[in-house]
């Protein structure tokens, strides 16, 4: 008898160890802020329009933006994202080809939802409304500004306490040689 009331006090004593630990974990996780800043390089996929006497066609273009979000709860969060990208953008014109740069500063007001896959991998979509300053040289002497939405979807890895790493896809409604964009970047969690 002696025997099983041990066995069953140290099975007690090590359940409470283990719930302790758990109740630690969740707690530090807690203790997080909800504030976040994201860093990321981008690719522009370039895309091509049709304006009344011209083709314009955008090629692959590169560039960097910063997230600044605030997580509210149950996985929803709000940001305000900012990037800049150039790229090379080609001018048919009367069968005739010149290559141009463009220059775009893009701003944007998003909601994110996210989702735990599996422990430190989420899955997120965001949705967003956008306003793009757009400069081509030589076609345009000064910035145009454009409005539209935003559609993204992507994916974060935390590979240390507050820092993760983040891959995402993002869709734009504005009809420019831009086109839509690949971000890779990092993510800390303040």
């Amino acid at each position: 008898m002696r025997k099983f009331l041990t066995l069953l006090t140290l099975c007690s004593l090590s359940s409470l160890t283990i719930q302790a630990a758990e109740l630690e974990k969740n707690e530090m996780k807690e203790k997080k802020s909800d504030f976040y800043v994201a860093a990321k390089a981008l690719v522009t996929l370039g895309n091509t329009i049709t304006e009344e006497e011209a083709t314009l066609d955008g090629g692959v273009g590169k560039g960097f933006g910063i997230d600044l979000g605030y997580r509210i709860a149950n996985g929803f969060a709000v940001e305000v994202d900012a990037t800049y990208d150039t790229n090379t953008v080609t001018e048919e014109k009367d069968g005739i080809k010149e290559d141009y740069t463009g220059t775009y500063l893009t701003s944007s007001f998003d909601v994110v939802y996210a989702h735990e896959l599996v422990e430190n991998l989420e899955l997120f979509g965001k949705i967003g409304y956008e306003i793009e300053y757009e400069k081509i040289d030589t076609i345009a002497d000064s910035y145009e500004s454009t409005t539209g939405f935003i559609y993204a979807a992507g994916m974060e890895y935390e590979v240390a306490e507050s820092v993760a790493v983040l891959a995402e896809y993002e869709v734009t409604t504005i009809d420019g040689p831009r086109g839509n964009s690949v971000f890779l970047g990092m993510l800390y969690n303040f």
